[in-house]
């Protein structure tokens, strides 16, 4: 019969083990800088070290705050799933706004010309592939508010991807896509009382999308606000006087679909 004390020996040892093992399944992230056309971006890798093997990676764009504590945060999520996240840099090192003017101002400057938004999507996207964790041939993209128009354009400009995920983002085109170009499947979520990116534009987006032969899945929340994803969009709406809203059930539901979607693009259901 074993006495009190070898059982809490026993029990030591087993609480060590598990110790070990949870220093090892440890999320690794890391802040990098690279450069694109001689201009400095800082973005942040996440991945979970207890994933064997090369991964899918995904590309986390921000909303038009620009690379802040959000998009990192949804990097790290990816992370606990299995995948290496990268949360790339749309701005430039140091451009996080604290106001929506600046947001604005951030945002038009990159969005005046396309050409150059594209060759930052195309250079965050080299870092991910480059890294040691990643099959670089399985590549998605999320976005955020501007983040998601991003990622939408880059699948209407032929952006050779795999999926990508627009959550409350814009989904007007610069650039109308044209039949066949589009290659990833493409996920987006909204709010059905988002003023930022209202009814009449989400139909001309889904008569875009079938047109140019888009595998497309949309899914509109009714009653639910611009920004439902971001815990924070509560306060920052209430200091600018912004139709902002977070909404658990929402963001959620979005979260859970986009991981069913990365399992169906990737293999990886159980």
């Amino acid at each position: 019969m074993k006495t009190r004390s070898s059982l809490i020996g026993i029990s030591i040892i087993v609480a060590a083990l598990l110790a070990t093992a949870s220093a090892h399944a440890e999320l690794k992230t890391e802040s990098v800088t690279y450069d694109v056309n001689g201009e400095s971006f800082t973005g942040y890798f996440a991945y979970d070290d207890e994933v064997s093997g090369k991964r899918p990676g995904i590309l986390v764009v921000h909303e038009w705050w620009g690379h802040n504590t959000f998009a990192r945060k949804q990097a790290e999520r990816l992370a606990d799933m299995g995948y290496t996240a990268f949360a790339l840099d749309m701005y430039g090192s140091g451009k996080v706004a604290q106001h929506p003017d600046d947001a604005m101002a951030f945002m038009k400057a990159a969005m005046s010309n396309p050409d150059a938004v594209e060759a930052r999507f195309m250079a965050a996207m080299s870092v991910l592939q480059k890294h040691p964790t990643v099959n670089p041939d399985q590549i998605a993209a999320q976005g955020y508010c501007f983040g998601g128009g991003v990622v939408l354009n880059m699948a209407r400009r032929g952006v050779d991807l795999a999926g990508v995920v627009s959550f409350h983002g814009s989904l007007a085109a610069a650039s109308t896509a044209e039949p066949g170009t589009i290659k990833p499947r493409i996920q987006v979520y909204t709010g059905g009382d988002d003023s930022f990116v209202p009814a009449d534009q989400v139909g001309a987006f889904v008569t875009e999308m079938q047109t140019a032969g888009a595998a497309l899945e949309l899914v509109s929340y009714p009653g639910v606000k611009h920004s439902f994803t971001s815990p924070g969009a509560d306060a920052l709406g209430k200091q600018f006087d912004m139709p902002l809203a977070y909404n658990a059930e929402a963001a959620e539901d979005s979260w859970d679909r986009t991981g069913r979607f990365y399992d169906e693009l990737f293999g990886q259901e159980d």
